[in-house]
Order: C-alpha cells, then sequence, then structure tokens
C-alpha cells in the first residue's frame, strides 16, 4: 500500500509538499515569520497566507480556518445572486 505525496491546491494548482512531517511545520512557520517581515525587500505579506495553507496540511484547526474563508471568498465572488 503506497502512500500519497502530501500536496496542497491553490489556484488550481497542485503544489507538492515535503514526505517528513516536521519539515512542513517548519516550512509553514518559517512563512509565516517571513511574512511578519514584509516590510522587508524578497520577504512579503504574501508568505502569511501560504504559511497557513502549508500548515493546514497538518492541523485541524488551520484547515478549518482556510475552509471557512474559502466558503466565505466563494459566497463574496458570487454576489447577492449566488446566495
Amino acid at each position: 500500500m503506497s502512500r500519497q505525496h502530501p500536496s496542497i491546491y491553490l489556484f488550481g494548482r497542485r503544489f507538492a509538499l515535503p514526505r517528513s512531517r516536521w519539515l512542513r511545520v517548519v516550512i509553514g512557520v518559517a512563512l509565516m515569520v517571513g511574512g511578519l517581515l514584509g516590510f522587508l525587500p524578497v520577504l512579503g505579506f504574501w508568505m502569511l497566507p501560504l504559511g497557513l495553507f502549508v500548515l493546514s496540511y497538518e492541523f485541524a484547526t488551520v484547515r478549518r480556518w482556510r475552509r471557512r474563508l474559502s466558503v466565505w471568498w466563494g459566497r463574496r465572488r458570487a454576489g447577492p445572486a449566488g446566495r
């Protein structure tokens, strides 16, 4: 029985994640910390949501936040006719 390679889907594309759980957590936290330093060159606030996406693979709480945001965004884009 083979394990599926961990990945996240973002903007309709699949992005592979490392197989090691601790490495995924380290990457997610590093992206979040880098996002907090978004006022510096190269680092940016774009790193915050990316860090949350990576962490959402591991933690149910973050996964729920991401899902709520996704549903809210979908409803907002659909407008009043889509509700």
